[in-house]
Parts: structure tokens; C-alpha cells; sequence
């Protein structure tokens, strides 16, 4: 059973389902191949599993009405989750805080940071402290 960093509770099956995904990949890949790579493939398998997935999805800042920055999330997942896809050596500070602020600028309610990377999948559950459930 997959469990939730924060709680400690069973995650949902949206998650899972996610992760189940990430280690399809990871197991035919390994790691060593462009972060691209992965992140299409991953986008490719959720496709086959019936989930809804957008690629390279933008979220623009704004302060007082204006235009101040703009993020770009690998990918988002049944308008939900966002989806950080890195080939690095290990997940980083710098990877979580990117991760908290796309779900602070999109205001979905949980992320995941998928680091193919290493030999043992790299997982990385983030959930937005802002959310708030209407």
C-alpha cells in the first residue's frame, strides 16, 4: 500500500495509479536517458491507462494585475496532479520548493517529483499547503 508523507494515510488511487506508471517506465528504461525521454514516455503510459494528461502546462503569475512570471509543469494529470519528470542524481531542495510553487500558482492539491535518475525510481510526494477543499 502506498501511503501519504504527510498523514500517513493510504493515498489515493489517482496517485497510485500515477506511481504505478512511473515504475512501468523506470522498469523498461532504467535510468540514463534525457529527462524528455521519460517525461514522454510517462505522458504516453498514463495515456494507455485512460487518465487525462497534459504536457508542458503553463501557469502565469500575476501581482495587482500584472504579468509577473510564468511556470511550467511537466505534466498535470487528470487536472489534479502535477507531475515534476527529472534524470538527475537525486531530488533536490530546489526540485521540491519548483514543485510547491506550480501547485501554489495552479492551486491543484498534490504534486509528484519522478526522478528516473537512479537505479531505484525516486519519488517524491508534495502536497500544496495552501489547498483549500470547497
Amino acid at each position: 500500500m502506498i501511503y501519504d508523507d504527510r498523514t500517513g494515510s493510504p493515498s489515493d488511487p489517482l496517485t497510485a495509479e500515477i506511481i504505478g506508471a512511473a515504475f512501468a517506465v523506470s522498469n523498461t528504461f532504467g535510468h540514463g536517458f534525457l529527462e524528455s525521454v521519460y517525461k514522454k514516455s510517462l505522458a504516453h503510459e498514463l495515456t494507455l491507462r485512460n487518465l487525462s494528461v497534459r504536457e508542458e502546462v503553463e501557469h502565469r503569475i500575476h501581482y495587482k494585475n500584472a504579468l509577473v512570471g510564468r511556470y511550467v509543469a511537466d505534466l498535470v494529470v487528470a487536472d489534479s496532479v502535477i507531475v515534476e519528470v527529472k534524470a538527475t542524481e537525486s531530488i533536490t531542495g530546489a526540485h521540491l520548493s519548483q514543485t510547491l510553487n506550480y501547485l501554489k500558482a495552479s492551486r491543484l492539491p498534490k504534486g509528484l517529483i519522478l526522478n528516473f535518475g537512479t537505479p531505484k525510481l525516486g519519488i517524491q510526494r508534495v502536497l500544496n499547503p495552501d489547498f483549500k477543499i470547497k
